[in-house]
């Protein structure tokens, strides 16, 4: 007798949709016809040759008419130096503002170079040593003692193992003590494991790659001996308005796809907008240089353009239209802005009764201003 198919089964073998796959997953298509089309030397255990990877982070077209999206919109220099780096024996430190991308370059540079985004240590106060090092399955522990089978891998010990590339988000918010456990991993390229009296020793292809900021709070500077084992690279924040306004529409047109959401290039003129007032706060003048103007105390990057248009595509498609007006964008334009309730609460009216009320085509968004300034 054949059973009845369940709801449940069938959630079971319906395909998943994740909300926001690993980059070797979004663009395997990508990084498939890049791999075919490359046909120049790839360092050892690298999935593609540097000029290949740098072609998949800043786009481009391969003979067979393959269009390579750009993952980042920026400078050509500092992706090839940063690819550059990875193929030697110099670990990759990312460093810049909050909102500069440092996240998604390095996840893209390991899914390029490696196939494998995933061999990831997100810093934070909390982040053990283990983290970084290795673990004790105590269950094991317990019942057999110190052994192989109870030792439990780090991103970094499995990406030394396999030759692979390892990620260290936010390396400045991990205690000093626990930052300093990379020395020796990057320096002899080998991890002691004394309660064994082994080593791990890393294999060709094995680097790492952290981000870190010096503008945020809860900082731990890195030690001299450890900054000396990194190459740093620092990626700025987008050099015009309309690289900026580029990236916010490529990213917010990412997210919006995988959330159903209306593209973001029929809000074009609210993106440019949202760039603008961010800019000028950001760089305390206006954009034509005329009127000078108070800078709030948050950074205003464009990964906070990018949020602020996203939850107002979602505010336009459930509440709306469908079409991203300045209703949409300026209660997040609010939050971005105010962070210190005492101090930018005022730079922000100052801003919009001296440069959005006088703008011309400002209209709307001076009236949606007010209201939720109200």
């Amino acid at each position: 007798m054949t059973m009845p198919e369940t709801s449940a089964t069938t959630a079971e073998t319906a395909r998943v949709e994740v909300l926001r796959p690993h980059a070797e997953d979004a663009f395997a298509d990508e990084l498939t016809a890049l791999a075919a089309a490359d046909d120049r030397p790839r360092p050892a255990r690298w999935r593609l040759s540097p000029w290949a990877v740098a072609t998949y982070l800043l786009g481009g077209t391969l003979p067979d008419g393959t269009v390579i999206t750009p993952k980042y919109v920026g400078p050509r220099r500092i992706i090839e130096v940063a690819v550059t780096t990875l193929a030697t024996d110099r670990a990759l430190l990312l460093l810049g503002v909050p909102g500069t991308a440092k996240t998604w370059v390095s996840e893209h540079l390991a899914a390029a170079v490696s196939g494998d985004s995933t061999l990831l240590v997100q810093g934070t106060a909390g982040t053990p040593e283990e983290a970084i090092r290795y673990g004790w399955n105590y269950a094991q522990l317990l019942a057999h003692g110190p052994s192989r089978d109870a030792l439990v891998s780090s991103p970094v010990m499995r990406a030394m193992a396999e030759g692979m590339t390892a990620r260290v988000e936010e390396l400045t918010r991990i205690p000093a003590d626990v930052q300093d456990s990379l020395i020796t991993i990057l320096s002899e390229k080998t991890l002691p494991v004394p309660e064994l009296g082994q080593e791990i020793q890393a294999v060709r292809g094995f680097n790492v790659i952290a981000t870190a900021n010096d503008r945020d709070r809860g900082i731990n500077d890195l030690s001299s001996a450890l900054r000396r084992r990194f190459n740093t690279v620092v990626l700025p924040l987008p050099a015009t308005a309309e690289a900026e306004v580029d990236i916010v529409s490529r990213r917010v047109d990412q997210i919006g796809r995988s959330l159903d959401l209306p593209g973001g290039l029929e809000g074009i003129a609210e993106i440019r907008r949202v760039v603008t007032v961010f800019r000028e706060l950001r760089d305390g003048v206006t954009a034509d240089g005329r009127t000078k103007i108070k800078s709030p105390s948050g950074t205003l990057s464009t990964a906070e353009a990018i949020s602020v248009v996203t939850n107002g595509l979602a505010l336009a498609a459930h509440f709306g239209d469908g079409v991203l007006r300045p209703g949409d964008v300026a209660s997040g334009i609010l939050g971005a802005v105010v962070r210190d309730p005492a101090t930018d609460r005022v730079i922000w009216q100052e801003y919009v009764e001296t440069v959005v009320r006088e703008r011309d085509g400002w209209k709307d968004f001076y009236r949606a201003c007010r209201e939720v300034g109200a």
